[in-house]
């Protein structure tokens, strides 16, 4: 089957037209200030391969639509799992319990022909037999790498997303979104020691890529080499110190202490430690966030956001200045400023809300050679696991999967058991040097917020920060 050749086919069916969805939409939202039709078809697929054979293989597909009407601050929302005519209709008559709109309606959103990934469906391209024999073809080049290999785990996640927005007004627009993802985890084992190292890529393409040699050839490679020095690692220290953040994937420190302060929502309620602050000082001279839906197979990238609106570079922080916030329709409306496509959900069963693309810090003019150097003492951060924040606070907690001492203005000994502890409002301001190697993730990120998981990116530069706290086991 052709997926891409027409593929609102998997939207419009017997039961509901194209015609039918834009006048149910209407009516539906004639009372509301705001609101659409969020219609979505969805396949997926997933392959678990462990201890040397597939473990699990899972396909799935799924299809309904969320029908939302917005009237002032107030928000009624309907989903159901079904695209007919009857279902919408029933939806909306949760619509008519909002109070009626009596401002100006606000524009539909602006239209835009480009496409930052291929329309072309990864799990048709591909042959069921040639994804379980890259899982294999990984687990056995992982164990002939090292005699220490005591373990191998290989993912492989694919999926593809038809999504139209129907709107009131009879704007439509329609994105097909592809989404591959690979990780390949290794456990090593030596005199009675296990430790483990993970790697992942993945990005919004078809499986081409990750079924490259060279791809998971370097995916096993990454993933030994961490294990491996975890292997040696000793218990990290804690207390205050200098933390050097290596490039790319560290950005997710960046998108938890940071980005989710600048969404729009917790800007608008006053409950960031961010709020009411455009124009101030809110990081160090140099440091410039972004957040960047438009960059073509990203991750986090999308033609057009959930509500229709087109992606687009939004500066939040310049120089050190904070400029702006991210914002969906409701929040922007609210606030007085433009969208910038960031009304983002996780499916047709949610509402839309303001989140995060593609978030990272551009590049500086130092050398990351020479950030080390002025390290007395201090850690290495290559690479984070998992971590959290509190928005209110902007108090944030991760843990490093590989890290170094640094002593001397030198690498040290691999430690084990190192967070980093601190909070946002004052991290960036503590930046004393930014490397000029700027590089983003590798394309696995997922975000969660108020329940809601959606795919990000992040990414930096080395970065040399004073004072952070911290936690370690030694």
């Amino acid at each position: 089957m052709n997926a891409a050749a027409d593929p609102r086919q998997f939207l419009y069916r017997p039961g509901l037209d194209p015609d039918a969805a834009k006048a149910l939409t209407a009516d539906a939202l004639a009372r509301a200030d705001d609101g659409e039709l969020y219609l979505q078809y969805r396949r997926s697929e997933a392959f678990g391969f462990d201890d040397g054979r597939l473990k699990t293989a899972s396909y799935d597909t799924h299809a309904g639509f969320g029908l939302r009407a917005v009237s002032g601050e107030t928000t009624a929302f309907a989903h159901a799992n079904e695209l007919s005519e009857a279902a919408i209709k029933r939806a909306a008559e949760t619509m008519a319990l909002i109070d009626p709109a009596t401002g100006p309606k606000p524009a539909p959103p602006a239209r835009t022909n480009r496409h930052l990934y291929t329309d072309a469906d990864p799990l048709d391209l591909v042959p069921f037999a040639d994804k379980v024999n890259l899982c294999q073809a990984i687990d056995a080049a992982a164990r002939a790498r090292d005699p220490r290999v005591a373990q191998v785990s290989v993912s492989l996640l694919g999926s593809w997303s038809v999504v139209e927005i129907v709107r009131a007004d009879g704007f439509v627009a329609t994105d097909v979104r592809p989404l591959v993802r690979l990780n390949v985890s290794i456990v090593v084992e030596s005199n009675g020691r296990r430790e483990t190292g993970s790697f992942g890529t993945g990005g919004r393409t078809t499986y081409d890529r990750l079924l490259e040699a060279a791809t998971w050839n370097r995916a096993i490679d990454e993933a030994l080499a961490q294990a491996l020095v975890n292997l040696e690692a000793v218990p990290a220290p804690a207390g205050e110190m200098t933390v050097l953040l290596g490039p790319g994937w560290p950005g997710v420190l960046l998108h938890e202490a940071v980005g989710h302060g600048l969404e729009g929502d917790f800007n608008r309620k006053g409950t960031s430690v961010f709020s009411g602050r455009i124009g101030e000082r809110v990081a160090a001279p140099g440091v410039t966030v972004i957040d960047d839906g438009s960059i073509l197979d990203r991750r986090g990238s999308l033609s057009i956001d959930d509500e229709g609106t087109p992606t687009q570079e939004n500066i939040l922080i310049e120089d050190g200045i904070l400029k702006g916030y991210i914002h969906d329709r409701l929040n922007a409306r609210l606030m007085g400023v433009a969208p910038t496509g960031n009304g983002r959900r996780e499916s047709f069963a949610h509402a839309p809300m303001p989140r995060m693309t593609n978030t990272f810090m551009r590049g500086g003019n130092d050398d990351p050679a020479e950030l080390l150097s002025r390290v007395k003492r201090g850690i290495f951060a290559k690479s984070f696991g998992g971590g959290s924040v509190d928005i209110v606070s902007g108090k944030f907690v991760f843990s490093c999967t590989e890290a170094y001492l640094i002593e001397d203005g030198r690498l040290g000994a691999p430690i084990k058991g190192a967070t980093l502890i601190g909070d946002g409002a004052s991290a960036l301001t503590r930046v004393r040097g930014i490397g000029n190697d700027m590089a983003l993730d590798e394309g696995i990120g997922m975000c969660g917020k108020g329940g809601q998981s959606v795919p990000a990116g992040v990414g930096q530069p080395t970065l040399l920060v004073e004072g952070l706290t911290v936690g370690g086991t030694g």
